[in-house]
């Protein structure tokens, strides 16, 4: 049987220390900066990152999937119960224009579905985790925040039915579809941010919902899932008939709403 607080607390520790790593080559700003398939960046940072969470990460003898550790094939990974699922540095688009909004993610997943989530913002040194029998919570600077989950989950419908909602939307990554989902509803301001302090606008009540119609991976996601989930959101395909899910053959996630 796991100790779910236990490995927590190491995904915790790992999340500091990689947020270290990270701020040192932000600080430095030798990124070191190369083009990976597909046309997006990675930097010294996410590298560093990546071999900090996964020595902590590995002394769990549990299973590991990272985005920039190496590819896994799915005849391997569907036997898995529990494994790890991190983004070593969420936002690296963010984190090379120097604004501050990336983060560290790190997912318990069971199975295909997140079970517990941690998410570090190293420029703020903020920490959000969730987990079922410890509830949702943040620690910034010293402070202790819980977050009660919500006593029912929000509905498209009656947003669409609101006089005023707010939205969060990719400072990186604003698509027409996003633009004509928007415009769906009665009255929208749009909040923009980079990496999953989006969904953490969620949790915080700073917007109302969240869509996403463009490309993420698993590991963009997951962690933010999971804790969402704990506090009674959801994040949902963009028909709403289910939750995303997860450790699928191909790892890039469906268009999204999260609520």
């Amino acid at each position: 049987m796991y100790n779910f607080r236990y490995l927590l607390g190491i995904a915790e520790f790992a999340a500091m220390e990689a947020g270290k790593a990270i701020m040192e080559v932000y600080r430095s700003g030798e990124f070191g900066i190369m083009m990976k398939p597909g046309d997006s960046p990675v930097t010294n940072a996410d590298r560093n990152a990546h071999a900090i969470l996964t020595e902590h990460l590995e002394k769990t003898n549990l299973p590991i999937l990272s985005e920039e550790g190496p590819g896994i094939e799915f005849v391997k990974r569907r036997s898995w119960e529990y494994f790890w699922l991190i983004d070593p540095l969420d936002g690296t688009k963010e984190f090379i224009s120097r604004n501050g909004e990336f983060t560290v993610n790190i997912a318990l997943v069971r199975r295909d579905m997140p079970a517990g989530g941690v998410i570090y913002v190293p420029c703020i040194d903020a920490m959000y985790t969730g987990w079922r029998d410890t509830g949702v919570y943040k620690k910034e600077k010293g402070r202790l925040t819980s977050f009660p989950p919500r006593a029912e989950r929000n509905r498209l419908e009656n947003l669409l039915q609101r006089g005023h909602i707010t939205v969060a939307v990719s400072r990186s990554h604003l698509s027409e579809e996003t633009k004509d989902f928007t415009a769906r509803f009665k009255n929208v301001s749009l909040r923009s941010s980079g990496s999953s302090l989006k969904f953490m606008m969620l949790l915080e009540d700073q917007a109302d919902i969240y869509p996403r119609f463009g490309t993420t991976m698993e590991w963009d996601t997951a962690a933010a899932h999971a804790i969402l989930n704990i506090s009674n959101r959801g994040v949902y395909q963009q028909d709403m008939s289910a939750e995303l899910r997860y450790n699928k053959p191909e790892l890039r996630n469906p268009y999204f709403i999260a609520l």
